[in-house]
């Protein structure tokens, strides 16, 4: 197992295969380089850039999981699942990410329709698609970019509290995979499910408490404690929710950027002593 060596674990952060601004090989020189010892690339819903990784990973020594973050619709909201330690040319988990993928093209052309007509502008989508080095992952972070290049907001950050969230300009709903599909795919290439972020959600409590009860049931075995937009109290706040219901706890930066990520690969803190860590399933 990985537990008796793993002292400074990312197992989240976006490459260009997704909304990430730095290539797989990149990302593995700066987690390498800030101290990383045992490194995952998740990407949305994208297993393309895992051979890179890997193999980049493998040429400095940098111990490596393949990784992938999964949308999800649960209780009308997004959520994210990142699974690990799966086998990624599984044709289950394939098949099943392409079917996510295959929705991303039109809600992004909606996205921009809908900025568009509300802030006066012309070809946000032409626009947005300069910043995805996936064409067929086309994300907010992608329009984001773009509203900080034509001057709407200074950064990244105030985009998503002015924009392209729920019940503001630029959002769009989307219907992504359910949670027991998800994890179906993740279980039939013999991967491991932690959910991501839990405090960024906007559930009550009691939709809350429904999601973690919901993915414990499925066969759901983390949660990721501390995370790079996560503050000290929502980390506490989820260390005490692992023990409650016997999840392992993740660690993860969410990095997605050198300019735009609250948190740099490897730069967390530790997590809590009394948890299990996620990284004790991992062989």
């Amino acid at each position: 197992m990985f537990a008796s060596f793993a002292r400074n674990p990312d197992l989240h952060c976006h490459s260009t295969v997704s909304d990430g601004t730095l290539t797989p090989a990149a990302l593995a020189q700066r987690a390498h380089a800030n101290g990383v010892d045992l490194w995952a690339l998740t990407d949305h819903d994208e297993l393309g850039g895992l051979t890179e990784a890997r193999q980049s990973a493998e040429a400095l020594g940098l111990r490596f999981v393949p990784g992938v973050e999964i949308s999800v619709s649960f209780a009308a909201q997004t959520v994210h699942i990142v699974a690990l330690n799966f086998d990624d040319s599984h044709p289950v988990l394939q098949g099943g990410l392409q079917q996510i993928r295959a929705g991303r093209d039109q809600r992004a052309r909606d996205m921009a329709a809908d900025l568009e007509k509300h802030l006066g502008l012309s070809d946000v989508y032409a626009g947005a698609l300069r910043y995805a080095g996936n064409p067929a992952l086309m994300s907010r972070t992608h329009f984001a970019r773009l509203l900080v290049e034509l001057g709407v907001c200074r950064q990244t950050h105030e985009v998503f509290s002015r924009y392209l969230t729920p019940g503001k300009p630029g959002y769009v709903e989307h219907e992504w995979a359910r949670l027991d599909e998800a994890l179906s795919w993740v279980r039939a290439a013999g991967g491991i499910t932690v959910i991501a972020h839990p405090g960024r959600y906007r559930f009550t409590e009691t939709e809350e408490w429904a999601l973690l009860e919901r993915f414990k049931s499925l066969g759901g075995q983390g949660i990721e404690v501390v995370t790079g937009s996560h503050t000290a109290a929502q980390a506490r706040k989820y260390a005490k929710l692992a023990l409650e219901f016997g999840f392992y706890a993740s660690r993860g930066s969410d990095f997605h950027s050198p300019g735009e990520s609250i948190c740099d690969l490897g730069r967390l803190a530790p997590l809590p002593a009394d948890l299990a860590p996620v990284w004790d399933l991992l062989h």
